[in-house]
């Protein structure tokens, strides 16, 4: 007689495979490919992004996941929402988002968010405002490790001196979207840099 397999041991071996449907975009600082999954946009990042294959491979990894060149009405909102932000009509993102990660990776991402349009912060600055005075370097780590290129906007975290810090899609996009935001916004004159 065969021995049955605890239900834990079941439901591991058969757990559904999930589908992050993908498109190509063409932005004004070269093509973005993004992918979503049936809850959201889970990754916008610009081709040239350094370590781009990794991060997919993670995704995919921590979705159970596969991906394929497809359409979705997240995928759609969010080729909308990418186009009137670069005609500087949009300050703010509405599509839904998948961010698979830890609870501290999605506190850091959300604190992102809240940086105003036409503004930047520095790390200490984003560190204090989640209350962590101390993770500095956990937090930088984090905005790092950001999917989201543009809609979760690690491009307005800058150093503490006002240098231009790292940015996986290269520092020249990075001072791009920043004189955009800028000169998009009602913020008073000196506010950015």
């Amino acid at each position: 007689m065969k021995a049955q397999q605890p239900d834990s041991e079941l439901t591991e071996n058969t757990k559904e495979i999930s589908i992050i449907s993908t498109i190509d975009i063409s932005t004004p600082l070269g093509p973005m490919i993004a992918g979503a999954t049936t809850e959201g946009i889970c990754f916008l990042e610009f081709n040239d992004r350094i370590r781009l294959e990794k991060e997919f491979t993670d995704l995919k990894k921590l979705l159970n996941a596969i991906m394929k060149p497809g359409r979705n009405g997240h995928l759609d909102q969010l080729e909308t929402e990418l186009a009137e932000y670069f005609e500087g009509k949009r300050k703010t993102f509405s599509v839904p988002l998948h961010t698979p990660g830890n609870d501290f990776s999605r506190a850091v991402w959300e604190s992102l968010q809240q940086i105003p349009y036409g503004t930047t912060c520095t790390y200490k600055e984003q560190a204090d405002q989640m209350n962590n005075p101390k993770a500095i370097r956990a937090i930088a780590s984090t905005n790092g490790r950001n999917r989201l290129a543009i809609i979760i906007p690690c491009h307005r975290v800058i150093g503490s001196n006002g240098s231009m810090t790292g940015y996986a899609g290269g520092i020249d996009k990075k001072k791009w979207l920043l004189k955009f935001e800028r000169s998009h916004s009602e913020v008073p004159a000196g506010s950015l840099f």
